[in-house]
């Protein structure tokens, strides 16, 4: 039988099995273990401090900054783009469209996934030899030759090769040439956007101006068309109307890229007003055509000529013989697109003579028919002054003085007068001071102030130098002869017309009263002898300015330019100016121009006179002006 002692379940004969608790050794008074529990016990409270970090971390972004990280996350997806507003078209006073926007295209591409993209391509396709550079190399090809004179492959391909991650291609591309590109290189994106289009190219370009939007703004939020120059700058906020805003998602991230379908309008865009101008665009194409060969006729420097209404003051024609063509950017110079007529002030000569015949007959101290004795020269200060002509003590009637433009009968009627009487009367003429006309750029002109007025000042300024006029206010100091004495500040621009069809006319324009209708009236009568033709000594210094069947008043003039490199008055260099009303016994229309330095030895170059006489035929064919009831009376003019 088995003995006792882990026999059992052993076979006779076995060996005795052994029990080893192998690498531990027993220690009387020590526990095994010890260590392991050790560890144990500091890794848990290594955990629990994490936790605790962490649920720290956790309240503090859930329970104080998740109003502010939620904000910035939804900043980071939501972007707010602008909905351009439909601009305002400019029309001419018959509603002949002289600009107005169409719907066009640019084309953009992000660079960077475009980079990725086809580095990527080439990468799992070696074979195919697709890249990049072959890519933009064929987008560049393809998109010149689909838009030419828009852009080059040149220009397009050093686009492309840009170090930004974002670049535009070309804008004012037509919307199916757009689609067809698009199409063929998904990369590509074409985004909406509007045009401006003048149809008369040059056609009052210097009044209308020309809107663009810089195609290189990176922020498209601001891709409305905006007013550079003319009144597409001055009246900008009226024709850009208000834009509109949506909201679209976009992928997170530097590529702005808008996530399809996630497009939502915020507020709909508010289209801008049109403009109806005073221009007659056939007017306006009249005078700056006769003006632009005048000027090259007479080899002058350049010229600026305003065609205005006697009564309103409304501007039907205002022209410079150098401008601009706004659907060509390369025309945009600085010198072509300013409007000289409204800018550029100038020393008017004996055109100004008719503030000194107006004071004169306003203060009672002469009459047309009143006669003076004029000397060969008269000495002011320290200066002598001389007629254009060569002649020794006459006898002239008031008319004359002013019809033959005498300086030294001019003078002694203004000494007559007064400095002060004369010096009001500059400034109720609106010398200067700018006219309201609503142009951009527009100069005031000068007058010495009065204080500061120096003997040989008034030797100057009655015979129309030591001071400076536009050509605009020129043509105002006759329309206010014309109008009974009233001047009305120029307008060219006559009613704004809302989105709805409402049409708002402009505020009326400001009057001043310069002088008495009777007063007005005499003088204008007096100024039709200028383009007399009598006998002898009794002509006019502008009878090629009369027109037939017609009464027309007027006055030529001669100012000395200053020699820029003497800084005194030049020999050569003058201003050739007229102005005239037409006609004199019903007036309609006043005209003014101003020849910039002609070659004065042409018979082109020594008067305006003749193109005056050509511009007021046209307007009496263009508007049927009915016939004087008799033509202007010849009267003497040297006794």
């Amino acid at each position: 039988m088995p003995g006792r002692g882990g026999t059992r379940g052993r076979e006779p004969g076995a060996p005795r099995r052994r029990t080893y608790t192998a690498g531990v050794r027993r220690v009387a008074g020590k526990p095994s273990g010890g260590g392991s529990q050790g560890r144990f016990v500091a890794i848990r409270v290594i955990l629990v401090a994490v936790l605790a970090v962490a649920g720290l971390k956790l309240v503090q972004v859930q329970g104080f900054q998740a109003e502010a990280l939620s904000a910035k996350a939804e900043q980071q997806r939501n972007t707010v783009l602008e909905i351009p507003a439909h601009r305002g078209s400019i029309v001419d006073r018959n509603g002949a469209k002289l600009a107005f926007s169409v719907e066009v295209r640019t084309l953009s591409v992000n660079l960077r996934l475009m980079r990725k993209t086809w580095t990527e391509f080439a990468q799992q396709n070696p074979a195919s030899g697709q890249n990049f550079e072959t890519r933009a190399a064929a987008a560049a090809k393809a998109i010149a030759a689909k838009v030419p004179g828009k852009t080059t492959e040149q220009d397009l391909l050093a686009r492309f090769h840009k170090p930004e991650n974002f670049t535009y291609l070309v804008d004012n591309v037509e919307p199916s040439v757009a689609d067809a590109i698009t199409k063929a290189f998904p990369e590509i994106k074409a985004e909406k956007r509007a045009a401006r289009e003048y149809p008369g190219g040059t056609l009052a370009s210097n009044v209308v101006g020309v809107a663009n939007w810089r195609m290189e703004d990176p922020d498209v939020s601001k891709h409305n068309l905006h007013g550079l120059v003319g009144l597409e700058n001055s009246r900008d906020n009226d024709l850009a109307g208000t834009p509109g805003r949506r909201m679209v998602d976009t992928a997170q991230g530097n590529d702005n890229i808008v996530i399809p379908g996630t497009e939502r309008d915020i507020q709909p865009a508010t289209a801008g007003s049109d403009l109806e101008l005073t221009i007659d665009s056939d007017v306006q194409y009249d005078l700056q055509s006769r003006l632009s060969d005048y000027v090259a006729k007479s080899r002058a420097k350049g010229g600026s000529a305003v065609i205005m209404d006697s009564q309103t003051g409304q501007v039907y024609a205002l022209a410079n013989d150098r401008t601009f063509n706004p659907n060509d950017p390369a025309t945009r110079t600085d010198d072509l697109m300013n409007n000289r007529a409204v800018t550029t002030p100038y020393e008017p000569g004996s055109v100004n003579k008719v503030v000194t015949a107006t004071a004169a007959i306003d203060s009672g101290v002469a009459t047309p028919e009143s006669s003076l004795e004029v000397p060969g020269s008269l000495r002011v200060a320290d200066h002598t002054v001389h007629d254009a002509w060569s002649h020794g003590t006459q006898q002239f009637t008031t008319t004359g003085i002013f019809a033959k433009s005498s300086n030294i009968g001019t003078l002694l009627l203004a000494q007559k007068v007064g400095e002060e009487k004369y010096a009001d009367l500059l400034k109720k003429f609106g010398i200067g001071q700018r006219t309201g006309i609503g142009l951009p750029g527009e100069s005031p002109g000068s007058v010495p102030p009065r204080s500061q007025w120096s003997g040989t000042t008034f030797g100057n300024l009655p015979i129309g130098q030591g001071l400076s006029m536009t050509v605009v206010q020129m043509a105002g100091m006759y329309q206010a002869i014309a109008n009974n004495g009233l001047r009305v500040e120029p307008r060219i621009v006559q009613a704004k017309i809302n989105p709805d069809g409402t049409r708002v006319p402009e505020p009326a324009p400001k009057t001043t009263q310069v002088v008495s209708p009777e007063t007005a009236n005499t003088v204008k009568n007096m100024m039709r002898a200028v383009t007399q033709k009598g006998k002898g000594q009794n002509s006019g210094t502008a009878p090629t300015a009369a027109l037939e069947g017609y009464q027309v008043s007027g006055k030529t003039g001669t100012g000395q330019q200053v020699d820029p490199k003497t800084g005194a008055y030049s020999n050569s260099l003058y201003n050739i100016t007229f102005a005239g009303i037409l006609p004199a016994d019903n007036p309609r229309f006043v005209i003014a121009i101003r020849l910039d330095a002609p070659d004065t030895t042409l018979p082109a170059g020594h008067s305006a006179a003749p193109l005056f006489h050509d511009i007021a035929s046209y307007l009496t064919q263009r508007y049927s002006i009915p016939l004087s009831n008799e033509p202007s009376p010849v009267v003497p003019l040297v006794l």
